[in-house]
C-alpha cells in the first residue's frame, strides 16, 4: 500500500525542540503507542499531518513554540512527546508568522493526538484528533479512515483480503465524503489491499479506481489511521493514502 513519507530535506524542528526530544528519546526507548514509565514526566504525544493539496510551505506552533517548520502537502510526522496541558496549535505561512488557522485542544497524560491540516488553502481546516494508544482486541486490528480528499467525489472503500479480488470483496465504507472520520473499526488481522472507488461504483474486473494500494500485512492488536488525500500532481480527481501507526504490538514495532 502506498505511503506518503515526510520530505526530510524541507522539514525540521527548532533546535530547542530537538534538544528536548533528544533527552526524551533516551528516557522513552521503544514504546509501542504511548505508555508511562515510573518517574518519567507526564507527557502526551502529538504528530502532524498536512493533507491539504495546496497549503504551500507552513510552520506549526504549539502554544507559541515551534513544533515543526517548512513542511508541505503530504507531510506526516512521527509522534513528538510534549508536556500535558491545553494548547493552541497554530499554522502559519512558513517563515512569516502569518497565521493561516489555529485550533485549541487539551493534550492528556499518556495519550496520543494527530493535528490534521486539510482542505484547500482558501478553506483550510485544522483538526485535533485523539488517537488509539491501546491494542485492538485479540485477533483484530483497529483501523480509522479519514477522508481528506476534497477533489474527489464521495468514496467507497474496500480492504481486499489476500487471495481475494475487488470484484469479490465486500465494501467496508460507503459514501465517505471529504471531511469524514470513520472512527476506529475492528476487523480481523490479515493482509489487505486498500482500494478507493467513486461511491456507487460496482466493482468488476478492470474497474478504474481512484486509489489502489499495495498488499499490507496487519498483525493482531495493531491500530492504524489511514488518511486519504488528493494527489497533488494531478488536476483530475486522484487519491493517495498515508498509513499512520497509532499502536504497535512489541513484535510489530
Amino acid at each position: 500500500m502506498s505511503i506518503d513519507t515526510p520530505n526530510n530535506e524541507r522539514t525540521g524542528l527548532r533546535s530547542k525542540t530537538l534538544a528536548k526530544l533528544a533527552v526524551l528519546a533516551i528516557a522513552l526507548p521503544g514504546l509501542p503507542g504511548c505508555q508511562s514509565i515510573t518517574g518519567s514526566p507526564l507527557l502526551s504525544q502529538v504528530r502532524i499531518v498536512d493533507a491539504s493539496p495546496d497549503s504551500g510551505v507552513i510552520d506549526v506552533y504549539l502554544g507559541g513554540e515551534a513544533l515543526a517548520y517548512n513542511i508541505g502537502p503530504g507531510y506526516t510526522s512521527s509522534y513528538v512527546p510534549i508536556s500535558t496541558g491545553t494548547y493552541t496549535v497554530g499554522v502559519d505561512t512558513a517563515t512569516t508568522q502569518q497565521q493561516l488557522i489555529s485550533a485549541s485542544g487539551t493534550f492528556g497524560t499518556n495519550a496520543q493526538y494527530t493535528v490534521l491540516v486539510e482542505n484547500f488553502a482558501a478553506n483550510l481546516q485544522e483538526l485535533i484528533l485523539k488517537d488509539q494508544s491501546q491494542p485492538a482486541p485479540a485477533g483484530d486490528i483497529s483501523v480509522r479512515f479519514i477522508d481528506a480528499s476534497y477533489k474527489a467525489a464521495a468514496l467507497d472503500l474496500y480492504l481486499v483480503p489476500s487471495g481475494a479480488t475487488l470484484a469479490t470483496a465486500k465494501v467496508l465504507l460507503t459514501n465517505m465524503a471529504a471531511g469524514t472520520n470513520s472512527g476506529y473499526l475492528n476487523i480481523p488481522a490479515g493482509t489487505y489491499t486498500l482500494v478507493a472507488l467513486p461511491t456507487g461504483t460496482v466493482p468488476a474486473t478492470g474497474t478504474a479506481t481512484l486509489y489502489t494500494g499495495t498488499a499490507t500485512s496487519y498483525g493482531s492488536g495493531v491500530a492504524r489511521t489511514i488518511v486519504l488525500r488528493d494527489a497533488t500532481a494531478t488536476t483530475v480527481p486522484g487519491v493517495t493514502a498515508a498509513i499512520l501507526k497509532d499502536y504497535d504490538t512489541p513484535e510489530d514495532s
